[in-house]
């Protein structure tokens, strides 16, 4: 019977995620795969080799990496310190939480124009944080079409602004789960606000912690839409694709048709992130508080 009730998720599940992994990965060892046609010369792993060579892909592979390694940290910190802040108040609690979460339920798209306004500088304007430089006697920057690390600094600002209210959200809420009779017989004691937060709030969200580290990773990884957002369609041309968009790109795009290419990377992207969530959930073992 539970074979029985579990049968239409598994027909689900088969459907529109084993199946379509395993043609993935048909299509990702099939050589020279002509698109009109529906044939191909053999299988092999040439399609590998051409993605991992590609100039673009490694363009794409950087980003992505930055993205990652700069946003999931700065993210979780901000998120830890300001649900912390949060935790700490009683009188308009609920105001300031719902202002924090308000970039999590606004279209990407909208939030992506306004950041072009306040950093794109055109003919006309300057934009706003060019305004702020110039009046702390700096120069302006051309964030948006300008140098490499001035796009790539919008694009990680303009992640965890993305993300970090889901995060707060998250983190408030492991803060007010923690059994309050911990912190009452520390300061009885006479514990100091750092070795209370170090020895009692850190180990007892630490599994709160992790699981918005893994997801960040995971979602990070996935990036395309913000970067779209900023930054146009053609991402090759801005320097600022990513994995996601370089798939996208081999199929649909305007050097697209090529499924086998796109596969190729979409399973490299794949191994890429089911090694790090491996080594993160081998990490929380060993540090997350059961």
């Amino acid at each position: 019977m539970g074979w029985l009730y579990m049968l239409p998720a598994l027909l689900f599940l088969g459907v529109f995620m084993v199946y379509p992994l395993i043609d993935v990965l048909i299509y990702s060892v099939e050589e020279n795969y002509n698109f009109a046609s529906q044939v191909y010369s053999g299988y092999g792993l040439f399609n590998y080799s051409y993605v991992l060579h590609d100039t673009y892909f490694v363009q794409a592979l950087k980003n992505t990496f930055i993205i990652v390694m700069i946003t999931v940290p700065v993210s979780t910190g901000l998120a830890l310190l300001i649900s912390l802040g949060l935790s700490s108040i009683s009188k308009l609690k609920s105001l300031y939480q719902t202002l924090y979460f308000l970039p999590y339920v606004t279209n990407t798209l909208a939030v992506g124009l306004v950041f072009m306004v306040l950093f794109k500088k055109t003919a006309y304007s300057d934009g706003l944080i060019n305004l702020l430089i110039k009046a702390f006697g700096g120069n302006a920057v051309d964030f948006i079409d300008g140098p490499y690390w001035a796009k790539i600094m919008v694009m990680c600002i303009y992640t965890v602004w993305v993300v970090i209210p889901f995060k707060i959200l998250i983190l408030t809420s492991a803060l007010a789960s923690v059994n309050q009779d911990y912190y009452k017989v520390a300061r009885v004691d006479g514990t100091s606000s750092l070795r209370i937060f170090c020895r009692i709030t850190l180990p007892m969200i630490s599994s709160t912690i992790f699981y918005l580290i893994i997801t960040g990773f995971i979602g990070a990884f996935k990036a395309y839409s913000d970067e779209v957002a900023l930054f146009g369609t053609d991402l090759n041309s801005a320097g600022m694709n990513t994995i996601v968009g370089y798939v996208y790109d081999m199929l649909y795009g305007n050097s697209g048709g090529y499924p086998s290419y796109a596969s190729a990377a979409a399973l490299i992207l794949f191994a890429i992130v089911f090694t790090i969530t491996i080594i993160n959930l081998l990490i929380s073992r060993k540090m997350v508080t059961q």
